[in-house]
């Protein structure tokens, strides 16, 4: 069973600091679970946050803050050199002359999830996003009209730099667009091999496969699941399902006839709905941003929640995830 809850906090506060303090211990444990000497100190930290997203600055220390001043929750929330964690993940963007769209579902233990959905203003840019590590972003939209998905790149390797979640926060704080978010894929060091689809409202959108031991390959294609180029993780991609789910939704936004109605229908449905929950790689839920229209929805069979910026309700939906791998609220 999982909790999904809208939280709505213009400047970081009261309800940000109750978010953290509920899911500190979880953190905690999963933070410390290679030992605390596999962790960068905390100069290490501040100084990688500095040197690659210096405009996160004031927002860090503000949360550090409200997280109690703590040398361990510090070095935590600058997300720099985690230990690793692998999701599943399908995301596409349809771009139409009148309108984009990016939708995606996010396959992962529901367990782990945070399950909350945060409209914050922390840097002049009202942003919606599902959060993940207390104030990263697994998927999301900013008023500017960008949108940015992430999706495990399939691949082992871990190396020196950031877990994705914190550089999607910092592309929808401080980009307008699909370009200035390709320059921030392209020069932010990522500790694992992820996929990053970024869409627009004008309808440009690309996808940046980024990894901590080569340049990020950076290409206006609208699909992305959980491999790049080629396969690497073979028990990975066998288990994931990642061809068959790329090559549906590629077949979709290749035919000029898919409207969003039916591209979104897909994500409800197999291969790209998944109920393999026993390995992880279950669907948790499907996110849909139109970034023109500055809507966000989430989905769950049988229940969804419709959001804009300035229509933001807090409220909670309660997800039950059945042993079969069905769900129902």
């Amino acid at each position: 069973m999982l909790d999904f809850r809208t939280v709505r906090e213009d400047t970081p506060g009261a309800r940000w600091k109750s978010l953290f303090d509920y899911h500190w211990p979880a953190y905690e444990h999963w933070y410390l679970s290679e030992g605390e000497r596999e962790r960068p100190a905390y100069l290490a930290c501040f100084n990688a946050l500095r040197r690659h997203m210096p405009e996160l600055l004031g927002t860090y220390r503000v949360l550090c803050d409200l997280a109690g001043g703590g040398d361990l929750s510090a070095r935590l929330l600058s997300l720099y050199r985690p230990p690793p964690y692998i999701t599943g993940c399908s995301q596409a963007v349809l771009a139409r002359p009148a309108s984009t769209l990016l939708a995606r579902n996010y396959d992962y233990p529901p367990e782990l999830c945070e399950g909350t959905i945060l409209h914050t203003r922390w840097n002049e840019r009202r942003v919606i996003a599902m959060s993940d590590c207390l104030w990263g972003v697994l998927d999301g939209m900013n008023d500017a009209g960008l949108a940015v998905s992430l999706a495990f790149g399939g691949r082992k390797v871990v190396g020196d730099g950031f877990g994705a979640p914190i550089i999607l926060r910092y592309i929808l704080e401080f980009c307008d667009s699909v370009p200035q978010a390709a320059e921030v894929l392209a020069r932010v060091p990522t500790h694992m091999a992820y996929n990053i689809t970024v869409a627009d409202r004008a309808g440009r959108y690309v996808t940046a496969m980024i990894a901590p031991d080569h340049k990020a390959s950076i290409r206006r294609v609208p699909v992305a699941t959980n491999h790049q180029k080629k396969i690497e993780w073979y028990a990975h991609a066998l288990a994931s399902e990642t061809l068959i789910r790329e090559r549906q939704l590629s077949i979709l936004v290749d035919d000029e006839a898919t409207t969003e109605e039916r591209l979104v229908s897909a994500f409800f449905s197999p291969p790209l709905f998944r109920h393999d929950y026993g390995r992880g790689l279950g669907t948790v839920y499907t996110a849909v941003y139109r970034p023109g229209e500055g809507r966000a929805q989430y989905h769950w069979p049988g229940m969804h929640l419709d959001l804009t910026f300035d229509d933001f309700p807090e409220e909670r939906i309660t997800v039950r995830y059945g042993a079969r791998g069905l769900y129902s609220g």
